[in-house]
């Protein structure tokens, strides 16, 4: 989910009654990665509010909160996804001000591209109601697992793919690349299915061959979301991605380009050997 601009503040409650907003992510895969502090809140909610990518946890959330309503329905076919994050951040809002404990419940987990999340704890905050965000699963975690990747010792940078392109956003080429929604790269409105020329992931690839040579190998990457289906990991070799088929889901690993040599400055300055050991 991409970032829209903020509406004006609404006041609090009419009747002097503080709302509470609790943001929660159920994880990638279904059910089975939702803490049990986020069922216990789902359950404990005056109102819930839901976006998930499965009806498995569909019905789960309606088992914990038979009162609970999706936010799906606030996409549209070709509708700006700006103007959709709009409408659900209204309708996460509107019961708080009424000074009830709402619950939102996403996909993943709740902070990591869910502009909708941000925008209601920020603005119910703002009119003066309590309202936190509590952590879950996200892409980025099970992509580290089913890849066997350790950010730690080289480093890991992250971007959204279609962000990364306009902004030139910098980053090393001996360390970790993810790059998010690779599927929708520079479309703004919401699509059931992507159209049929991939024009946005043959500019990212070109992008990235201005630092990688051809034949350095990617990941497009999926996370599995349900317990009897395997993550979907398709190495190719980068110089074939703008011709590859794309799922709107896929997140795309670039492995480093090469291990960078420490500066033996630094390495005195620091008290470390000269050669450090490898990790």
């Amino acid at each position: 989910m991409t970032t829209a601009s903020a509406a004006s503040a609404q006041p609090a409650a009419d009747d002097g009654r503080r709302g509470r907003l609790t943001v929660v992510g159920t994880g990638i895969k279904s059910v089975s990665q939702a803490t049990l502090e986020c069922a216990d809140v789902i359950a404990a909610g005056d109102e819930v509010f839901f976006l998930v990518a499965d009806p498995i946890t569909e019905m789960w959330l309606a088992e914990l909160c038979p009162r609970a309503r999706t936010l799906y329905d606030c996409y549209a076919e070709g509708k700006p996804r700006v103007a959709s994050y709009h409408e659900m951040v209204e309708r996460i809002l509107q019961p708080v001000r009424a000074g009830r404990h709402v619950v939102a419940v996403f996909y993943g987990h709740p902070g990591v591209f869910v502009h909708p999340s941000h925008e209601a704890i920020r603005r119910a905050r703002a009119e003066g109601h309590e309202a936190e965000m509590l952590p879950g699963v996200s892409a980025e975690d099970c992509l580290f697992a089913d890849l066997g990747v350790d950010p730690g010792p080289l480093g890991c940078a992250t971007f959204e793919a279609t962000d990364f392109l306009i902004h030139r956003r910098r980053f090393d080429p001996a360390s970790h690349l993810v790059l998010w929604q690779i599927g929708v790269v520079g479309e703004p409105a919401y699509r059931k299915q992507r159209p049929a020329d991939d024009a946005g992931v043959a500019v990212l690839a070109e992008a990235l061959l201005e630092h990688y040579p051809p034949a350095h190998e990617v990941v497009l990457y999926e996370a599995a979301q349900l317990v009897v289906c395997p993550p979907s990991i398709v190495r190719l070799p980068l110089g074939e991605l703008a011709t590859a088929p794309v799922a709107s889901m896929a997140t795309l690993y670039v492995p480093p380009r090469e291990r960078r040599a420490a500066d033996p400055e630094m390495l005195r300055r620091l008290g470390l050997p000269l050669v450090p050991p490898k990790p």
